[in-house]
């Protein structure tokens, strides 16, 4: 089972840009889909984006589609998550997530990655 620890989050003005990562460990990192969630207070966690495990295929939600990007370097055992234009909605624990069985769109079901970290806070002010 991959660990995973997010670091970068953090306070900042909406308009500005933030960007998470996501370091893992103890498995075959290429070999796993990655994901990143939101969860905010009083919310349900939510999709945020995925990427296939060879960095070829990305998916996005609706509301951070075109300001967000998911990256990975597998040669690190990293992913990234650069926010741009980050709004006060955008505020929110974001958890960086794993899984070797699931599609990258199953991915997108905050109820199917096995694996979790421990979640970073973002909080965008107005």
């Amino acid at each position: 089972q991959v660990q995973l620890v997010e670091s970068g989050g953090g306070l900042v003005q909406a308009g500005g840009s933030l960007r998470l990562s996501c370091a893992a460990s103890g498995g075959t990192f290429s070999t796993y889909n990655m994901g990143w969630f939101r969860q905010a207070p009083g919310k349900e966690r939510e999709f945020v984006a995925v990427i296939r495990g060879s960095g070829s295929s990305t998916y996005y939600a609706d509301s951070v589609k075109g300001r967000f990007t998911i990256s990975r370097d597998n040669a690190k055992n990293m992913v990234y998550l650069q926010m741009n234009s980050l709004k006060p909605e955008d505020t929110a624990v974001y958890y960086c997530a794993a899984d070797r069985f699931f599609t990258i769109g199953a991915m997108k079901n905050p109820t199917n990655p096995h694996s979790w970290g421990q979640g970073t806070q973002v909080t965008v002010s107005s």
